[in-house]
């Protein structure tokens, strides 16, 4: 932080102008402030940089996440969840489709506040990050945002402004997904001016806010017509850590055979957790920089034959609940109801479960542990849980967490 405050010869500074004038003059654009106690504008804007900003410090202590779904506030408030997780992420704000601000809604003014401030305050303080976009924001509107500089800068402040005001101690990017090559460029840039502006603001004496990523399970887009691919060389400079969406690799776009959603492992084919993991580090990405995605849900298929019933077996359709999609704590209920054989499959480290022509396949207790072995093995960051409120009685949540200690003890 102290070089950033000494002076370097005048042709380095001109360099950089050069370089960043154009984010620099759109990052300096007054806008209303989101703080409505205040009628002044947000004059805040990154001073002119003295060089390149330094790379983001290696984290200290396992990442055992959870995102907290908002919209369920009142049923599972901040004060209900367990100290078994390092970094909780309030899911999600949204984008103005005009100003790229974040759009912060009566219901998110007071939740945020409650969020952080109860995290904070618990025996175990959890980091808390504001996660921005998910799978029901419009990629577009990130894509359009991300193309130009202006809009870019107006976004970034409007992040910094947001996590200041309600405590968070990180920001967390849940772009779903780059569709294009040139999305990824613009991310590359986005990510670059992002960690730069934090890291300026932090010389004001606060802790530098933390910057966090949701990505696709492999770092290239393999399976889609458009092949694209992340920028690693940016990530690996510019953000602390990425959540890996380890999950929804089959579901209801293919209900010809059962399958795991989730599996650690496929010999047949590149479509598993193990494979992605491993492609996000050969691709360049420090192992460390690396959260893995557990999801505490199931995927469903309505069987052919009920007799038939294992891992690849022939299906119909989806099986139980909403579009084949099962919380972990309904199946638990599905299980017992219909006194449902449950199976481990040591193969995939997957589990299921079966009952006439219905077929559930989700994470248990046992394969829960397996991944969170294989996350240690690895030398990952740690994992994270998608989401909060699907657990059954925080059963799964707890194994995750007493699965790593054991691992590093």
């Amino acid at each position: 932080m102290a070089r950033c405050r000494v002076l370097v010869p005048l042709l380095w500074s001109m360099i950089f102008i050069v370089h960043a004038f154009p984010t620099f003059l759109a990052s300096t654009y007054s806008y209303n402030t989101l703080d409505d106690e205040s009628n002044s504008d947000y004059i805040w804007s990154p001073p002119l940089a003295t060089g390149p900003a330094p790379a983001p410090t290696p984290l200290s202590g396992a990442i055992k996440g959870g995102y907290w779904p908002s919209w369920k506030a009142e049923a599972l408030p901040p004060s209900t969840i367990p100290t078994c997780f390092s970094h909780l992420f309030y899911a999600f704000l949204g984008l103005d489709t005009s100003s790229y601000q974040l759009g912060v809604t009566q219901h998110d003014d007071q939740w945020m506040k409650s969020f952080t401030n109860t995290l904070h305050a618990k025996q175990l303080p959890a980091k808390t990050f504001l996660s921005i976009g998910g799978g029901n924001s419009n990629a577009s509107t990130f894509s359009t945002m991300a193309s130009n500089a202006t809009s870019r800068a107006a976004f970034i402040n409007s992040s910094i402004e947001v996590a200041r005001k309600y405590n968070f101690d990180g920001l967390d990017l849940g772009w779903e997904f780059p569709n294009t090559k040139e999305d990824m460029s613009s991310l590359s840039l986005l990510f670059e001016e992002w960690y730069n502006a934090i890291e300026y603001e932090s010389l004001s004496g606060q802790p530098r806010l933390l910057l966090a990523a949701g990505v696709y399970f492999a770092p290239s887009f393999f399976l889609s017509d458009v092949y694209r691919e992340y920028p690693t060389d940016a990530i690996s400079k510019y953000v602390d850590f990425l959540n890996v969406m380890c999950f929804d690799y089959h579901g209801k776009w293919n209900t010809s055979v059962t399958a795991e959603h989730a599996l650690l492992y496929d010999k047949s084919t590149n479509i598993s957790t193990s494979y992605g993991i491993s492609s996000w580090i050969e691709a360049g990405v420090p192992a460390e920089k690396l959260v893995m995605g557990l999801p505490l849900y199931g995927r469903t298929w309505q069987l052919l034959d009920p007799e038939v019933h294992g891992i690849g077996a022939p299906a119909v359709g989806v099986g139980p609940g909403e579009d084949g999609f099962m919380p972990y704590i309904d199946i638990i209920d599905f299980n017992s109801a219909n006194a449902a054989p449950e199976v481990y499959d040591e193969e995939t480290v997957s589990t299921y479960s079966y009952s006439g022509t219905n077929w559930i396949g989700y994470d248990g207790v046992k394969s829960i542990r397996e991944k969170v072995k294989f996350a240690n093995d690895q030398g990952l960051a740690g994992y994270f849980i998608w989401s909060l409120g699907y657990d059954n009685n925080w059963n799964l949540s707890t194994e995750a967490s007493r699965a790593w200690d054991s691992n590093n003890n």
